[in-house]
């Protein structure tokens, strides 16, 4: 401890009050009982501010609480202390000193006190010949600003002496996200080394996929034994789909599963169902090769050439980055850029765009008093505070200064002119809202296209109020089905947050250019030669959004004018317009060999676009409705089984998962009855369970069982099926209609058959011809009960209806073969005049590549 003394500074501060050595131990003795030695699973913060971007570094330095151990700068210290009173804080400040040089020119740079925080980085952007670093840390207990210079073993508490060792030697919290360290925290999974694979004939095609069990084409997994894909629903954002990839695990005891469209050279996302986490498995080439599936070239080409050996990729990242021209760096409000946390790229360029909108700038930063004063006591994991700390890092400029003018001559000088951009670190904000996420959580490149809606969800799953600035972006679609051979129709409606623009390869204009460079690349090719200047296909915007607007076929079409299988199309229209578009150009295909294709396309996106004529009409004079009957449902007698089995004893409750879901900060009891009416399913099934009833006024109340095990009915007794006027219980009502089934046919049924399960389940088998009766509705909505059995009709999802007239402030690009590699940029329209976002570089852009780009931002033109 003595050798450890020494490499601390002495302390410093205009502001605070230093102590005399015999009254350190008598000033400490009330906050004894408030400091706290980091335990394993503690984390600990000594690198940002949990408010702002606040580092050791910056001016004021960083207080790190130490009791919660998490960190403050110096604007936001006193919040903390206010709203919690916690008086101890460790400060820590990194001293950033000029060389003295010697005689001879110097040595090699030496940083002392390199032990003080270990894990600190240093700054980049600060020549390590020219500057040196020094570290200083001490206590101070507020409200006085009482210091105490560390380390002071002879004055301090053992406790204390203790505690602070701890803190300063402790690991960043965000060791997943560091590229080198990501990929060894997944453990191997135990059933990797001698997995069964069936000999069943299954070949997976490169495209097409949909749920074996449902008609869910995304969020699809492969079983690594058998082949079966199946849909997810276990991950912690409500993300995925009906969980039946988890079923099937249940059923077959086949352990691995790998996430279809996440596989490259690199790995997949493999989950092991039996040990409950994203595992690696390291004969995964293997494994998918049994299926049909080459995942060594996944990212190659149809040669074997690979992505950097290509000069028409090359071309693809010189245009889009500008390359080849001096671009001038922006400074100030809204010119922030985003440090590149590895592969953090897509995050960023969403972000950037994102906080261009005045509706989000408002949610966010217009309201940061308020959110940071009613943030939770663990600011780290509040979505808000964190939306509102990256908005502001972005807009207030306090990042994005120029250099002064003294740096600038000092660089002429020395002919480094290289004007540095500091940008800001987003770990915190992409450790939150990729928490629990096996995709985003990952250090592996994504789709800035997913990303998006998964934020969209986010938001709308924490809006402030009755605000929601993700309302800019919703639009209701009308989709008309039609049935090929009655010629009848079905018009319906649903939410989307982005328009999906095919490529119509089709109707380029240059064909004749693009076989003969087709040809040349061959020939080029076989002979080892040079590659001849890429010719890319030039699409017309126009024939694009034709392909949108055709008719699509509709595979399993099921008629009910027919009763039966048919050939159906359907077309997609906007039932209204949102305030702002977003336009996804559907660049990414798989050819048949599993290799992933990107169209290397230039399309002519308008600046200003008018898609007016695709406003919906809905049902026309002439047009015929399809009968409203549902197709029949047919369920395996293995899952009416599964059903009565979730019937179970309140004593035979898996306290194991309560506990998971009460370390989450779930009610007790609430979760008591979540694992209850869930089968004891796991911890998984049952967060879904409280993520549906967390509203209602009894959610946290004690598990009750009227009259149970006294009914003739099992499952009436069970969920209480006391109730008034013969209504069933709620629970049982949403098992049935977890199965696919209408709610009102679910509660005639439970009607029907005095509130038992099974009989009610054979009801609904025996009954396919089950239509919605509107006295049973009627009879229903005004029950006595209809508080508990019946919600109000939803007043539907809240859109800004307007004109269909546009123009284009923003858009992303990608550049490489695959969203799950390459890069993104972004360009954004600010003062009148294109800006580039290129990670933490921000630049006047100069030749911006609006025909290359990825994901288009427009806004409504006021009509």
């Amino acid at each position: 401890m003595q050798r450890r003394g020494a490499l601390f500074g002495m302390p410093g501060g205009s502001g605070s009050r230093k102590m005399a050595a015999g009254d350190i131990g008598e000033l400490l003795v009330p906050h004894m009982p408030t400091i706290r030695v980091p335990r394993s699973g503690d984390r600990v913060y000594k690198n940002e501010c949990a408010f702002s971007y606040d580092s050791p570094n910056s001016e004021g330095g960083l207080y790190v609480c130490m009791n919660t151990f998490l960190a403050f700068g110096r604007e936001h210290v006193e919040r903390h202390f206010r709203k919690t009173g916690q008086s101890v804080y460790m400060h820590l400040k990194r001293h950033v000193r000029e060389k003295v040089r010697g005689a001879s020119g110097g040595a090699l740079p030496k940083r002392r006190n390199s032990k003080i925080f270990l894990d600190l980085d240093t700054d980049d952007d600060l020549n390590s010949d020219d500057y040196e670093y020094e570290d200083e840390a001490k206590l101070v207990i507020f409200p006085d600003h009482y210091e105490i210079a560390l380390p002071n073993i002879e004055e301090l508490p053992a406790l204390v002496t203790i505690a602070c060792d701890a803190v300063l030697s402790s690991k960043s919290p965000y060791r997943k996200q560091d590229p080198d360290t990501w990929e060894n925290e997944l453990p191997v999974s135990k059933y990797a080394n001698n997995l069964t694979q069936l000999d069943n004939g299954v070949r997976i095609p490169p495209s097409g996929w949909k749920c074996a069990r449902c008609d869910l084409r995304e969020n699809l997994w492969l079983n690594l034994t058998d082949g079966f894909v199946l849909c997810g629903k276990w991950f912690f954002d409500s993300s995925g789909g009906n969980g039946h990839a988890l079923e099937h695990y249940r059923d077959t005891g086949y352990p691995l599963a790998v996430k279809l469209g996440t596989i490259t050279p690199d790995g997949a996302d493999v989950y092991s169902f039996q040990e409950e986490e994203p595992v690696l498995d390291p004969h995964l080439a293997k494994h998918l090769a049994h299926f049909g599936i080459d995942m060594l070239h996944m990212h190659g080409t149809e040669n074997g050439l690979r992505d950097n050996d290509m000069k028409p990729r090359v071309s693809e990242w010189e245009v889009i980055q500008e390359s080849g021209t001096k671009l001038k760096p922006m400074y100030g409000p809204g010119y922030t850029g985003l440090k590149n946390l590895g592969n953090s790229c897509y995050l960023s360029s969403v972000m950037q765009a994102i906080f261009s909108i005045p509706e989000f700038q408002r949610a966010y930063v217009g309201n940061l008093p308020r959110i940071f004063d009613y943030s939770p006591l663990d600011p780290t994991q509040d979505f808000n505070t964190q939306m509102t700390k990256l908005g502001h890092g972005l807009l207030s400029g306090q990042y994005s200064k120029p250099p002064v003018k003294s740096e600038l001559i000092e660089q002429v000088m020395k002919e480094e002119h290289k004007p540095q951009q500091n940008g800001i670190s987003p770990r915190m904000f992409k450790a939150f809202v990729s928490k629990s996420h096996p995709e985003f959580s990952s250090n592996r490149q994504q789709d800035a296209q997913e990303f998006f809606l998964h934020l969209v969800n986010l938001v709308e799953r924490n809006r402030i109020g009755s605000e929601n600035p993700s309302d800019v972006f919703r639009f209701l679609v009308e989709e008309r089905i039609q049935c090929c051979q009655t010629r009848k129709v079905r018009y319906t409606e649903r939410v989307d947050y982005l328009m999906q623009l095919p490529v119509a390869m089709e109707a380029a204009t240059n064909k004749d250019e693009l076989i003969a460079y087709e040809l040349t690349r061959r020939e080029a090719e076989a002979n080892r030669r040079p590659l001849p200047e890429l010719v890319r296909a030039k699409i017309p915007f126009s024939a694009c959004l034709q392909a949108f607007s055709e008719p699509d076929n509709v595979d399993d079409f099921w008629s009910s004018a027919l009763q039966a299988k048919s050939a159906g199309v359907k077309t997609s229209r906007f039932a209204s317009f949102p305030e702002y578009l977003v336009v996804q150009i559907k660049k990414f295909t798989f050819g048949l060999d599993w290799v992933p294709k990107k169209f290397d396309v230039s399309i002519d996106m308008p600046d200003l676009l008018d898609i007016n004529h695709l406003r919906a009409r809905g049902l026309q004079p002439g047009e015929e409705e399809l009968p409203d009957i549902s197709p029949p449902i047919v369920i395996p007698d293995d899952s009416k089984d599964r059903l009565m089995n979730q019937l179970i004893d309140p004593s035979d409750i898996d306290e194991s998962s309560v506990m998971q879901l009460a370390e989450m900060g779930f009610p007790l009891e609430a979760c008591r009855k979540a694992v209850y009416f869930t089968g004891n399913m796991g911890a998984e099934v049952a967060f879904n369970w409280i993520i549906v009833h967390m509203e209602e006024p009894d959610f946290a109340e004690p598990l009750t069982m009227p009259g149970y095990g006294g009914a003739a009915s099992a499952g009436a007794s069970v969920f209480g099926a006391t109730g008034l006027d013969n209504q069933p219980p709620e629970e049982i009502v949403a098992i049935i209609t977890s199965m696919g089934f209408q709610r009102n046919q679910a509660i005639q049924a439970l009607r029907a058959t005095n509130h038992n399960l099974e009989r009610a389940l054979d009801w609904i088998f025996s009954h396919p011809e089950f239509e919605e009766d509107s006295d049973f509705v009627i009879e229903m909505e005004n029950n006595a009960n209809a508080n508990i059995i019946s919600e109000a009709k939803p007043e539907g999802p809240r859109v800004k209806d307007g004109s269909g007239m546009y123009e284009l402030f923003a858009f992303i690009s990608h550049m490489g073969t695959s969203t799950m590699s390459g890069h993104y940029v972004c360009h954004i329209k600010k003062e009148g005049r294109w800006v580039i976002y290129n990670d933490h570089k921000v630049c006047a852009s100069e030749r911006p590549p609006k025909d290359l780009g990825y994901m288009y931002f427009y806004r409504r033109i006021p009509s």
